[in-house]
C-alpha cells in the first residue's frame, strides 16, 4: 500500500504507528496511516484486519 520511500512499517510490524499520515479528520478524532492503520486521538488504533489496540495512555510515565 505504501509508496514512499523508504516504506512505511507494515501494519504487523511494532513500529506500525511511525507511517506516514495520509488523512486526518481532527473534527472526529482520527487518521489514516499509509500502511491502512486507523489511529484516534485518545492512542488507541485499528488495524486493517479490524483488530483494535487499546489507547497507551495508562503506560506513559509522568517525569518527576
Amino acid at each position: 500500500m505504501c509508496q514512499h520511500r523508504p516504506p512505511c512499517p507494515p501494519a504487523d510490524a511494532p513500529d506500525h504507528d511511525a507511517a506516514r499520515l495520509v488523512a486526518y479528520h481532527a473534527e472526529q478524532g482520527w487518521g489514516l496511516l499509509c500502511n491502512g492503520v486507523i489511529v484516534f486521538e485518545d492512542t488507541g488504533e485499528l488495524l486493517p484486519d479490524g483488530r483494535s489496540v487499546p489507547n497507551r495512555r495508562g503506560l506513559l510515565v509522568r517525569a518527576a
